[in-house]
């Protein structure tokens, strides 16, 4: 169980042998200054070849960490599920006068701030069991730690910490070892600090609108002119256009509307109610006082009788 890869730098050739490989770590800087001058063949080499990809920085300790940090990440144009490393440890005279205290000091702001500047992909520290034992007081190590404990068994590292790389080897080439199952497995683990995005939902289904042909003009002329039609109707009508115009008032100011309008009034109401509701506020106070000027014109004319034998007279419209 497990997977292998290997780690990579100028002592390397630009195309490595990736034949039983699941990932590969390149060194892409050192210090201020340095940029390893095969880095981009060697990652494009990984990357064709299927492997889940890392990099990597060399540490010069006496510099700003973040000066340091900066030169590495301006380096690479990162994508997603890219693995990002510092290479902690410090024997060459570049960091051979830097105090253990200052040393781990570095490690920690650089951590932090690699994971503020990379938020969305996995960043972690490598070191070797002497540098985890002696410098290392924190057992921070960002998202993931990878332990270099030479000649011990591959998954077989020798701490207590959790770990997910393990180099094993450094002859003929650095060796390393990941407990995951497969490289679809790391890869996915490394792709799920991209953030998931969420598809926009289609929108609802626009219902067919049966009153689309009835303008607001239609309504404001079936309004008024319908009430005034109702005086000089047959008996009875009269009582059920004021229904009508009264029922529409109440429905527009919200108060509870009135049950008795009759048929085939009963039929469109709801229907020309909703026309209403979608209608703007300006244009439904509008037709609020439509209403209430149609209200009052049936009123004064209409004599709510069914025994009444002589219509009134028309008055002229008013709206």
């Amino acid at each position: 169980m497990g997977i292998y890869g290997q780690d990579w730098s100028s002592y390397q050739d630009s195309q490595p042998d990736t034949s039983g490989l699941s990932f590969a770590f390149v060194k892409v800087t050192e210090g201020l200054g340095y940029v390893n001058p095969e880095w981009v063949s060697q990652r494009d080499h990984a990357k064709a070849n299927g492997l889940v990809w890392g990099a990597y920085h060399y540490p010069h300790m006496h510099n700003s960490d973040r000066s340091e940090a900066d030169f590495f990440l301006s380096q690479v144009a990162w994508q997603p599920g890219d693995l990002v490393v510092l290479d902690w440890e410090g024997y060459d005279s570049a960091n051979q006068d830097v105090g253990a205290a200052d040393q781990l000091a570095y490690k920690e702001d650089y951590l932090a701030y690699l994971k503020s500047r990379l938020p969305n992909n996995p960043t972690g520290l490598y070191c070797n069991l002497d540098y985890w034992n002696r410098v290392d007081t924190t057992g921070h190590v960002g998202d993931f730690l990878w332990i270099a404990t030479a000649g011990r068994g591959a998954g077989d590292p020798g701490i207590r910490a959790s770990w997910l790389f393990h180099q094993y080897s450094d002859n003929p080439v650095d060796s390393d070892y990941c407990y995951l199952g497969s490289t679809d497995e790391l890869r996915s683990w490394a792709l799920s600090f991209t953030p998931q995005t969420t598809p926009t939902p289609a929108p609802p289904p626009v219902e067919e609108d049966p009153l689309a042909a009835f303008t607001e003009a239609d309504l404001r002329r079936f309004i008024h002119e319908e009430t005034l039609n109702a005086v000089t109707s047959a008996p009875g009508r009269d009582a059920v256009a004021f229904a009508v115009c009264w029922w529409l008032q109440k429905a527009l100011t919200g108060t509870p509307v009135p049950t008795d309008a009759g048929q085939p009034w009963a039929d469109l109401l709801p229907k020309l109610t909703a026309a209403l509701n979608s209608l703007s506020p300006a244009v439904r106070a509008e037709l609020e006082a439509a209403i209430a000027t149609a209200v009052k014109d049936a009123t004064v004319h209409v004599t709510v009788s069914d025994t009444s034998t002589t219509p009134p007279t028309k008055p002229p419209t008013t709206v």
